[in-house]
């Protein structure tokens, strides 16, 4: 499975022992408020890593968990993934997915770990075009989405929810 690298960070497919640091996250009602609307308990988030590592060992790809090379610590994750949503329009494309944990918010990291995995998915994949999922009130994840190459083209909702729908061209 890919290891990506960059400045400041290693990037590293999902595992078990990402576990606790993936509780803490998902579990951060300061995160996951962006996500869902409450924090997701234990049980939730093991379903969640079970399915990240299922779909590198499908797909090939997946999630990354990121963390500072320099000290170790867990930023958050990124991903290119293909999670069959329902949604409408369907997804047509690789979908880019991301969170970073509020305490490394506003460094460049997110920035820097979207890069790289969108450099990984221009190279392997080939894809025509990207997309992504934001919550309309998620004005970082917008903002980082922009900078990425990002625009959004549908309004749409996702389990209720309202979602705006992004795509980015391949180089």
């Amino acid at each position: 499975m890919t290891i990506l690298r960059t400045d400041r960070l290693t990037l590293t497919p999902v595992q078990e022992t990402d576990f606790p640091d993936l509780c803490a996250l998902w579990g951060d009602p300061v995160f996951a408020a962006s996500i869902f609307p409450a924090p997701l308990s234990s049980e939730d988030v093991w379903f969640r890593l079970l399915r990240d590592m299922g779909h590198w060992q499908v797909k090939g790809y997946g999630n990354w968990s990121i963390r500072e090379t320099a000290t170790g610590d867990y930023v958050g994750s990124v991903g290119v993934l293909d999670y069959r949503r329902i949604l409408d329009p369907a997804f047509d494309a690789p979908e880019l997915g991301w969170g970073v944990a509020p305490r490394f918010q506003g460094k460049g990291l997110a920035f820097e770990a979207v890069s790289a995995a969108l450099t990984w998915c221009d190279d392997t994949l080939n894809a025509p075009r990207t997309v992504c999922m934001i919550s309309p009130d998620n004005a970082p994840s917008h903002a980082l989405a922009a900078r990425a190459g990002y625009s959004p083209y549908v309004e749409t909702t996702y389990k209720g929810w309202p979602v705006v729908l992004l795509e980015r061209p391949a180089p």
